[in-house]
């Protein structure tokens, strides 16, 4: 049962909190309404009945002793003042009587007692008095008597009254606690309510979360063999197994790129020294060929006719390109074996040494060589020159007429790295083929044309690649050519 509740849904979780809440909320405003209705009945009963049939009572007992004070002076004095007095009396007796019929009728049965006792005085003593009958001892002790039972009908009903009262304010005091009562019960579920959802919150909501977020974060900080796994609530259990079977393709994605990554390694490691190990054994052969052929034409040029030392000269011609193509590629394969340490230098050393080595073609062509300040970067200083001679030299090697200008920029970007650049005023480059020319053995031009083997650019974007940059030609630089790459700088060490 508990593994149960443990992993039902959050929205479950709120669903019951809701329904409980809501039926207190229910229960509670049905007694406050209950009670309020008792209150407010009572209190009507006391302000629309009790209280003004109480002051008729009152109004009732002073018009009866007044009845019976003007009778008895007029018995005495023959004032007719005192005669209109008993009248207004009689008529205020009556409008008293027939307004507590109106309010209390339960209590009928005393009023008519009341009015039954009072008529009977006035018939055994007012009106006799009124007609002009002298006071005796006889006639008094009858009025009296009359009198006196009407003052305990009145009294009985101001007890009744009062009684009724009291009865009413009990209720009102009861009806008042159970409403304060009633609000209480409800502000203390909707507390108790606040506490159950918070710790709701807090276990089935945020602790999972940061559980599962810390899990993530462990992942995310290269543990990719931790299993992601929060066992409640309902969402968040479907959730992390969602996230644990990303994770676990990640890890196999991961497993399949390092073998294949390290298949590719092996494969290019075999493919260089393949490729060292050929071009260095195929250099005496050619050299062989070179040498033998140039001997034949030197010994035996007389006897040869023209179109055989044409075929003498065509074997020397492609064996010498032959071996150049092959020193190209000795250093395209040694550059991949990356022989010499990468370190913080002065980007301006292998520039210069670069500017040396190309010092021939440079006065050649007359050619102007600018640069910006150069800055520290991390890289291997006989790779660079390299770099720096191969675009350089392309450069001055695709030239048009005109005196070739050849500028080397630097600038720092915002992630540390430094973006050298290689514009010139050269023939250019179609910006279709601005991916193609940094294939090895891809040539845009004919032989005859421009020298080379296709080699020079491959080599560079592999040096490049080898320093962590990119190499790119910026197709939107005109006139000529803009080689832009990226290099590292000191401080990122």
């Amino acid at each position: 049962m508990t593994d149960r509740l443990r992993t039902l849904p959050v929205g479950r979780w709120f669903l019951y909190a809701s329904i409980v809440g809501a039926l207190v909320l229910v229960a509670g405003t049905a007694a406050t309404l209950n009670s309020l209705h008792q209150l407010d009945d009572a209190r009507s009963d006391i302000i629309d009945v009790i209280d003004p049939a109480t002051m008729r009572t009152l109004d009732l007992t002073l018009a009866l002793s007044t009845q019976e004070g003007s009778a008895r002076s007029f018995g005495l004095t023959k004032d007719p003042q005192f005669a209109a007095n008993y009248q207004r009396a009689v008529i205020a007796e009556e409008l008293a009587l027939r307004e507590l019929n109106r309010l209390v009728p339960g209590d009928r049965a005393e009023l008519q007692e009341i009015a039954r006792t009072a008529q009977a005085w006035r018939t055994a003593y007012a009106e006799k008095m009124l007609a002009g009958t002298p006071p005796n001892t006889d006639l008094a002790r009858v009025g009296s008597g009359l009198m006196t039972t009407a003052r305990d009908a009145m009294s009985r009903e101001r007890n009744t009254l009062e009684q009724r009262h009291a009865a009413a304010k009990i209720t009102i005091e009861e009806r008042a606690r159970e409403v304060y009562l009633a609000i209480g019960v409800v502000l203390a579920v909707i507390i108790a309510l606040l506490v159950v959802l918070g710790l709701i919150v807090r276990n089935f909501v945020v602790r999972p979360i940061s559980e599962l977020a810390r899990q993530v974060d462990g992942v995310a900080k290269g543990d990719f063999d931790r299993t992601i796994h929060v066992d409640r609530p309902a969402e968040l259990e479907t959730l992390s197994g969602h996230i644990d079977g990303m994770r676990r393709e990640i890890v196999q994605q991961l497993q399949l790129s390092e073998d294949q990554a390290t298949e590719l390694r092996r494969s290019n490691s075999d493919l260089e020294q393949f490729a060292y190990v050929a071009s260095h054994d195929l250099q005496e052969p050619l050299r062989k060929v070179a040498s033998f052929t140039q001997l034949l034409e030197q010994r035996y040029g007389e006897q040869l006719d023209e179109r055989a030392k044409q075929y003498i000269t065509f074997t020397v011609d492609g064996a010498k390109r032959m071996q150049l193509l092959i020193n190209d590629l000795l250093d395209f394969s040694r550059v991949g074996r990356m022989g010499g340490e990468i370190a913080t230098l002065d980007s301006a050393v292998p520039l210069r040494a670069a500017l040396h080595n190309l010092e021939a073609q440079i006065d050649h062509t007359d050619a102007v060589i600018s640069h910006d300040p150069m800055p520290k970067v991390r890289g291997n200083r006989t790779h660079l020159t390299q770099l720096f001679q191969n675009l350089i030299g392309n450069a001055l090697k695709f030239r048009t007429d005109a005196t070739p200008a050849v500028h080397i920029g630097a600038r720092h970007n915002d992630d540390g790295t430094w973006e050298f650049s290689c514009a010139d005023n050269g023939i250019g480059i179609d910006a279709k083929y601005a991916e193609r020319i940094f294939i090895i053995f891809q040539r845009l031009h004919p032989r005859e044309a421009y020298p080379g083997t296709g080699i020079g650019l491959a080599l560079c974007r592999k040096i490049v690649e080898n320093h962590g940059g990119t190499i790119w030609v910026d197709t939107s630089a005109s006139p000529g050519t803009t080689v832009r790459w990226t290099l590292r700088g000191a401080d990122d060490a």
